[in-house]
């Protein structure tokens, strides 16, 4: 593993505030809301909070199934009410009877919960379409943590300001090149935490042993648990194995022929096994950005895992952080930010046939924004080398890049408007 870190001043999730907390309609709105996560991500944590005068019922109960099945729409709004009703895929009588009472004008607001995101989405669209706001819950983003470790409300990340602003380099010029040492050193310590342990919530207040047995624990839970819930497999040693390679291979192109290949399943299945881990909020793919700006541009997406902690525990790469991972840790958590926020940026790769290529290609209104990410300490101009090429093919389109990587000083490398920017500063 990497080397340790403690997160003194956070001992538990409900220190840390959400981004999605503050984007929850309030229970006064006439609203139905779903709200989607993968298994331990800490929705139940953030509705109670959000919602603590709602009555809160968790369908992973037998009992509480039974009680909901032997409700009639008709009693629904009376015996029920404005309610959080959790893991609400687990009795499917439920939305047909929030249905009614919501179009019957007896009930005004709603949440539902779930963890198996193909369970709960297909019953949305099926009985909650037009009515429904869906938000997704993913593992702490590094925004949420380094408030919560600097002790200060939380704020969208530098990584929101891209969006809208007119002239990047004029952005970063207006920064500090360093952060005092304080500020450095706990988004030095949120970057170690979420880049060995990933972004669970439970492991904040758990010890190093605990928390890798922790991880064994919740993939063990994941594949006979989510897992089931999805597929009802009968042998789950392929799955597995096609999970490790799948997991191996984040950061780089989806290949279907090749993971079915090393996994030893058919093609059909190796395609069946992604969509499960996509669904099931393991994994997510990254589409290759649309538009040729120099030679043909490649077409096929890339994976990547959706939380580091999982990808080492599910892949075995405890001991060292390479370059793949790095780059995961940073897209994921773009990802994940840009899908919480409900944010304007739009995320793709650029690679042609001839090998020109750039991690990330943000399109925004204002235009375009490449990202190199690098995982050694020190950068220089060579590391921008691609990003010149496609800022020149992109010509007025282009408002800058970057050169994101684990080091500590923001700097300009070169032209046009392209800058060192410490992975840390971007996502905080």
């Amino acid at each position: 593993m990497p080397k340790i870190c403690n997160l003194t001043h956070v001992k538990s999730e409900k220190t840390v505030d959400r981004v999605l907390r503050q984007r929850l309609s309030p229970s006064e709105r006439r609203r139905l809301v779903i709200v989607t996560g993968a298994r331990q991500t800490g929705k139940t944590t953030l509705l109670k909070r959000t919602y603590p005068d709602l009555r809160y019922v968790n369908l992973d109960a037998f009992e509480n199934r039974e009680w909901t099945r032997d409700i009639s729409s008709f009693d629904w709004a009376g015996r029920v009410g404005q309610a959080v009703i959790d893991e609400a895929q687990k009795e499917p009588s439920v939305f047909e009877k929030v249905k009614f009472a919501f179009d019957a004008g007896t009930l005004s607001f709603s949440v539902l919960s779930g963890s198996a995101q193909i369970l709960l989405l297909s019953r949305v669209r099926e009985t909650l379409a037009g009515r429904a706001f869906v938000y997704e819950l993913w593992p702490l983003l590094f925004c949420e943590l380094a408030a919560a470790v600097r002790g200060v409300p939380l704020a969208p990340p530098f990584c929101a300001r891209i969006a809208t602003c007119e002239n990047l380099g004029a952005l970063f010029s207006s920064l500090p090149s360093s952060l005092p040492p304080e500020e450095a050193h706990a988004l030095d310590q949120v970057q170690e935490h979420l880049l060995t342990w990933g972004g669970m919530p439970e492991l904040l207040r758990l010890d190093d042993e605990d928390r890798r047995q922790w991880l064994r624990s919740y993939e063990i839970t994941y594949l006979e648990r989510d897992l089931g819930d999805l597929a009802r497999l009968s042998d789950l040693a392929p799955f597995k194995k096609f999970q490790r390679i799948a997991a191996l291979r984040s950061g780089g192109m989806l290949s279907y022929s090749e993971l079915s290949k090393d996994a030893g399943v058919s093609s059909e299945t190796a395609r069946r096994y992604l969509e499960y881990l996509r669904i099931s909020y393991q994994m997510f793919m990254l589409s290759p950005y649309h538009v040729n700006l120099t030679s043909q541009v490649v077409k096929t997406p890339k994976i990547y895992w959706s939380d580091v902690g999982l990808l080492r525990q599910v892949s075995g790469q405890f001991r060292t952080t390479t370059g793949a991972l790095f780059e995961t840790f940073v897209v994921s958590e773009l990802k994940k930010w840009a899908s919480t926020s409900g944010s304007e940026l739009r995320l793709f790769y650029y690679r042609t046939r001839s090998g020109l290529e750039a991690d990330l290609l943000i399109e925004t209104e204002k235009g375009l924004i490449g990202i190199e990410i690098k995982s050694h300490e020190r950068v220089d101009r060579s590391d921008a080398s691609g990003l010149r090429r496609i800022a020149e093919a992109a010509g007025t389109k282009w408002q800058g890049g970057m050169v994101a990587y684990p080091g500590s000083r923001l700097f300009p490398l070169c032209e046009p408007e392209i800058w060192a920017v410490p992975a840390s500063r971007l996502l905080a």
